[in-house]
Parts: C-alpha cells; sequence; structure tokens
C-alpha cells in the first residue's frame, strides 16, 4: 500500500518570505539616516562651493575644492602631516606604556583590584575634563610645571614644548584603553602553554617573545587600529588645549576641517578636505589590516 506524501506548499507564505527583511529594516534605516545619508551629504558639497559668507558665489564646483586643497592651500600639508606625526608618536607610546601596564596589573599581588580601577580610571573621563585637569597642570604659575623649570615658561605656548606637552597629556588618557584591551588577551592565554615553556627551559623574556606577543598579536592590531583612528579624528583635546597653536603647529586635519566649515563657514571647502581624510583613512587602514593578516590563523 502505497504511502500517502504530504503536499509541499509550492510558495512560502508572504510573511516568511519577508519577515528577515522586516526584522533588519531598523537597522538599515538607523544605517541610512546616521551614516550613508552624512557620508554622502560631504561627498556632494566637496563638489560644491557652499560658502555662507559668500552666499552669490555657491554653485557646482567640480574638483575647484580639490584643486585648491592640493595645490594651492599649504595648510592642508602641514596639519596632514602633523596628523601623521601625532598619529605615530601616540600609538607607538600608547601601545609600549599600555602593554607594560596590561603585564603589570595582570600579576598576582595585594591590592590589584585597586591598581586595575587605578590604571582604568582616566579612560572614562571625557576629553574636555582631561584637558581642564591639564591645563592646570600646565599653569606657569599654579600648576606642577612650575617646579620644573622656569616659572614664566608657557608650556602650551611654547613651539618647542608644546607637542610633548600634548602628548604627555594624551597618553594619560589613551595608555588605559590599551591596558584593557590587552589585559583581556593576557587573561585569554592558557596557563599551560607558560608552564610548557618554562619545563623547556624559557626565561621570562623567551615566554615573552615566543608565548604572550604570539597570542596578543590580533589584539595589538585592533587596539591600534582602533586608537589610529581616534587619534586621526582627535579634535577636542588638541583644541581645548592649544587651539591649534601656537602658530598653527598643532593642527590636525580634523581641526583644520572645523576651522575651514565651522568658523569660516566655508562647508564647501571642508567636506573636500573631510572627503581627504577620509580616504587617507580608508586606505591606510586597509592596508594595515592587510599587511597585519588580522584574523588569520598565527602559529605560536
Amino acid at each position: 500500500m502505497a504511502l500517502a506524501r504530504t503536499a509541499r506548499p509550492r510558495g512560502r507564505p508572504w510573511a516568511l518570505r519577508w519577515a528577515p527583511y522586516l526584522l533588519i529594516s531598523p537597522t538599515v534605516l538607523l544605517i541610512a539616516v546616521f551614516l550613508v545619508y552624512p557620508i554622502g551629504s560631504v561627498l556632494y558639497y566637496s563638489l560644491r562651493h557652499y560658502n555662507l559668507t559668500r552666499p552669490w558665489a555657491n554653485g557646482f564646483a567640480g574638483l575647484d575644492n580639490f584643486r585648491e586643497m592640493l595645490f594651492q592651500d599649504p595648510l592642508f600639508w602641514s596639519s596632514l602631516g602633523f596628523t601623521a606625526k601625532w598619529v605615530v608618536v601616540e600609538i607607538a607610546l600608547q601601545l609600549v606604556l599600555g602593554l607594560a601596564l596590561a603585564l603589570i596589573v595582570n600579576e598576582s599581588f595585594i591590592g590589584r583590584g585597586l591598581a586595575r580601577s587605578l590604571v582604568f580610571s582616566p579612560w572614562a573621563v571625557s576629553g574636555v575634563l582631561t584637558t581642564g585637569i591639564w591645563i592646570l597642570l600646565y599653569n606657569p604659575t599654579t600648576g606642577i610645571v612650575r617646579y620644573l623649570g622656569a616659572p614664566e615658561a608657557a608650556v602650551l605656548g611654547n613651539p618647542d614644548t608644546v607637542f610633548g606637552a600634548v602628548v604627555i597629556t594624551e597618553l594619560w588618557r589613551g595608555v588605559p584603553f590599551f591596558a584593557i584591551l590587552l589585559l583581556a588577551g593576557l587573561q585569554g592565554i592558557p596557563g599551560e602553554l607558560y608552564e610548557a615553556a618554562a619545563v623547556d627551559g624559557a626565561g621570562r623574556t623567551r615566554r615573552f617573545v615566543h608565548v604572550t606577543l604570539p597570542h596578543l598579536r590580533d589584539a595589538i592590531v585592533l587596539a591600534t587600529l582602533l586608537r589610529s583612528v581616534w587619534e586621526f579624528n582627535n579634535v577636542d583635546l588638541i583644541y581645548t588645549l592649544t587651539g591649534g597653536g601656537p602658530a598653527q603647529i598643532t593642527t590636525t586635519l580634523p581641526l583644520y576641517v572645523a576651522q575651514r566649515a565651522i568658523d569660516s563657514k566655508d562647508f564647501g571647502y571642508g567636506s573636500a578636505l573631510t572627503t581627504a581624510g577620509f580616504l587617507i583613512l580608508l586606505f591606510c587602514s586597509l592596508l594595515y589590516l592587510r599587511l597585519s593578516r588580522f584574523g588569520a590563523d598565527h602559529k605560536a
């Protein structure tokens, strides 16, 4: 006796077919509103003359803003050069100091919980509040710097000392980020690997080089990439500390964008600068991920 076969529906009901798209539609809508639309707007205005102080000259510009930026604006190149210097110095120092702090607070000792809280606390402080604290410290008459040199020396107003002062301020806020991520990576390394390395005669240095660093590789790549993007776009700290001075020597590219777009009301040229910064970040991020082979399998 043949078994009756259950009849299958020829097509999925409309609700089931469109349910996945309906579920992700709020997220897609938010991405379109807060990401796609702003990027599209910046690209649109970068191709236009749009200066609120000269409304009679507004209109389609084509590539005029980019030609001015590349061939007629020396401040663009100086701000881009300072931004590259700023990012390289900050990321290198934050990585080294953050790794050192992570290794220290990863050890077992009395008061480790308090030590971790103190190490990580600067990361919870906003950029403006951080600069407020350090402006008081850098005050030439009442701050701590008066004990380090001449009382009349203005650290933030001296071209020879302003870069170091700004770097130290950002280190105080940025090092804990590396320490947090790298500590999480350290706690994920199996203790058996260290025991096996010790049995094989590996000392502390060799265990660090051959066990710790290989297992922290992805965490280091991720932390350096994220901080590089954030430091490239750093505006609040430098703006409140120096305003880009003295004589524009601490003006980063995003700070220059703010000066041209917000202070000078030249939104067309500011959009062109923003587009250039976006393309530079995109290219450098993709190249860094490619060269670092982030996420690939690595042998310890």
